[in-house]
Parts: C-alpha cells; structure tokens; sequence
C-alpha cells in the first residue's frame, strides 16, 4: 500500500476512457499552424477546442512585440516581483488593463487560475462569507477552499436563490462577497448579472465577476458581461485571464476600492510565485490594444459562432441556452461522448471532451470554442463531421440531418 492508493477509482476510471480510443487528457499536436489549423498524428486538424477566442496567438504584432523583449530584457525574471522586483512591463500592463476597464488599481497574476486562488483566498476572511454560483469554475472553488470564510453555494444563474441565502446571514456578522463568471465555460451561458447586482446593493455584499471567457467577446468595448450589461459601478472586483481572448498566458485583478494595492502585501500566491516574463507580458500589452482598436474581431467572432450553433441546433442537437463562442453538445452517455470524440479525431476536427464531475447537472458534453480566425470552410467542415458522426451513432435523427441538408 502506498500514498498513492486512494486514487485508484480515478485511476480505473482513467483507463476506461483511454480503452475507448485516444487519450484525452494527453493530446498531442506535432505542430500548430494557425489558431484555427494544427497536425495532430500527420493529419491536418481543425482546432475547435482551444479558447483561442480572437486569433491572437500568431498575432504578428505580438509575436515582434514578444521577440523584441526577449532580447531586451531576457527570457524570465527567475523570481516573484516581492523578491526580485517588478519590470517596467508589469507596470504598464497594471496600467493599460486599470485604464481598459476604467478602474484605480489592478494586480497581474502569473496565471488566471492564480487569479482567482489569490484574490478569492484573501480579500474573505475568518467570519466572512462567500456565496459562489454552483456551476463556478474549479479555480473559485479552491481559492475558497484556501482562505477561512464561509463558502455558500447558491443554485446557477439563480439571483432568487442568492438573495434567499443573503436574507439567512442577516444577523450574522462579517462582509459578504457574491462571486459568478461572465461566460461559464462548459455551456457558454451568461450570469444574469443586472439582477445579481440588484440583490448585491440590496444586501450590502461585495461582487466579484470572473470575466476569463468574456474579456474581449462581450461588450461594446470587449470588457466582458460586466460592460454588456451596464453594471460597471455595481462590481467591486473584475477577475481575468490572458489565456483566452489575448491568446498568451497569465491573470488579472481589477477594481476601485481604496486600498486595493494592500493585496500585493497580503495575497500569498501574488507574492510566492514568479512574475511574468517580459516576452508575455509585451504580446499581452499588444493583444489588449487589438481588442480596443479592433472591434471587427468580436463581430467575426460572434458571426461565426452564430454560425456554428445555428448549424448543430438546427440539426438536433442539443446544445447550451444561448449564442456563444462555446458551443457544446450534450451527449446521452458518457461512452457515446467518447466514442463521438474519438471519431471526430480521425475525422481531422479537434475539441474538448468534457465529462463528469468536471460539467453542469453530471452531463457529459462535446465542447467546442469558435474564434474570429476560423474561415466558414472550417467551421462548415467541423459542422458536417459532426453531424454524420452524430446520426450513425443515433445522437440526432436521420431524418432531421436530411432535411436540413435539403434546406
């Protein structure tokens, strides 16, 4: 027996779905050659499941932008920015991203997921409360689980349910901070963020929107679901990603309230992890002044997920509530969505297999992410693959397929 015992149920779990056919959680490109195209075992691949929102990763303007500081200023900075100092890069990205969501302050954690640990850990703390949407992602839900307050759970997208638990705590000291995503990135569903808002003033809470997914997709600006809705003065902390929409690596924490930068002395995971290196730092500076300077990409990247969900709706499918950039497909069995993924490997089109715990309601989905980059071949080619997967293995109706294709 050994440490490592308790973790055979996953184990065996594991070995099912890598029995059924290719490993999911060990794919393997041998070379990405666009943000939409890459070679996966020799063949030509449509990716489909990068969160490659807008294009950006071979941005040429970032990519000089990132060479051009490698030379400069080295390859990393070996160190957290308490110990070895901040470079003038982090500076001036704090600075453009403050002034890109119109706020006082604003903290560049090395990764989102460090975002959320970070902020989430220790802005709550002994006798506070948070109240966190069911379906939030697995970062909020360990940067709880990090810090000592209290961590209330209230059903998705549900501001009746929030303000029910609010109305428990009336008499109970400590601060309250209420904690929902723009996007939530297994269906692509939004926060009903104009009501949430309501019950936050309502009950003196603090909010704080994790906008990973929506950053550059939502808005007249691309400031997320936060600027979409009109609620900007309602939400005390913004949290980010440069994973998605920026197309680089690295996190984020905007806000107004006085004090703010009292948390580079006090939040643990800013303080004990090396900073950013210059070169990501600088494509991320030059990818934030794309999503200001260009808002045909957010319009190409909504004409082609609209594209794509209107496809695989029509066809039967059954999909997320809403238009999004993540369009996944609820599968009838976890053994139908492995094999539905594997077959759409070796039919050259590439997305996530997401299964439970990790997904809403237990249910296990193909999830795919559009970007701006994909041409309507590609998105055309992805809808007919899945498609003709999806009625030999009786996921939608023949009948259904025939007639959208005569349509």
């Amino acid at each position: 027996m050994t440490i490592l015992d308790k973790f055979k149920p996953l184990q065996a779990a594991y070995e099912t779905v890598r029995a059924a056919g290719k490993d999911p959680f060990s794919v393997r490109f041998d070379e990405v050659l666009s943000p939409s195209e890459a070679v996966m075992n020799g063949r030509r691949t449509i990716l489909l499941g990068t969160n490659n929102y807008l294009g950006l990763t071979f941005d040429r303007a970032a990519i000089e932008a990132a060479a051009d500081a490698v030379r400069r200023a080295g390859t990393g900075t070996t160190g957290s920015r308490i110990a070895n100092g901040t470079y003038g890069g982090h500076a001036d990205l704090e600075r453009r991203l403050a002034d890109f969501y119109g706020c006082s302050s604003a903290m560049v954690f090395s990764t989102g997921y460090q975002a959320n640990l970070g902020i989430l850990s220790t802005v709550a703390g002994r006798g506070d409360h948070i109240l966190i949407d069911a379906d939030s992602h697995a970062s909020i839900y360990d940067g709880c689980r990090l810090g000592q307050a209290e961590v209330i759970r209230f059903r998705h997208n549900d501001p009746d349910d929030l303000a029910r638990r609010l109305r428990r705590l009336k008499d109970t000291p400590g601060n309250r901070l209420i904690v929902v995503e723009g996007i939530y990135s297994m269906l692509g569903d939004t926060a009903p963020l104009a009501e949430i808002a309501e019950v936050k003033r309502e009950w003196g809470a603090h909010l704080l929107v994790d906008e990973a997914h929506s950053l550059g997709v939502l808005g007249d600006h691309g400031r997320g679901l936060v600027e979409e809705a009109g609620i900007e003065d309602d939400v005390d902390f913004i949290v980010g990603t440069f994973s998605k929409s920026l197309g680089a690596v690295g996190g984020f924490c905007v806000s107004n309230l006085p004090d703010f930068d009292i948390l580079r002395i006090a939040c643990r995971p800013y303080m004990f992890t090396a900073s950013l290196p210059p070169a990501v730092i600088a494509s991320v500076i030059r990818s934030l002044g794309r999503v200001e300077e260009e808002p045909g990409l957010r319009r190409k990247l909504q004409d082609n997920a609209s594209r794509l969900y209107h496809t695989l709706k029509d066809a039967g499918f059954q999909l997320g509530p809403r238009t999004s950039p993540i369009v996944s497909i609820r599968m009838p069995s976890i053994t139908v969505a492995i094999t539905f993924w594997n077959a759409l490997l070796d039919a050259g089109v590439y997305l996530n297999l997401a299964l439970p715990p990790a997904t809403p309601d237990n249910a296990s989905l193909l999830r795919s992410s559009v970007s701006a980059a994909h041409s309507p071949a590609q998105l055309d080619a992805a809808a007919e693959a899945i498609i003709r997967i999806g009625r030999s293995l009786d996921v939608i109706p023949e009948t259904r397929c025939l007639e959208m294709a005569v349509r």
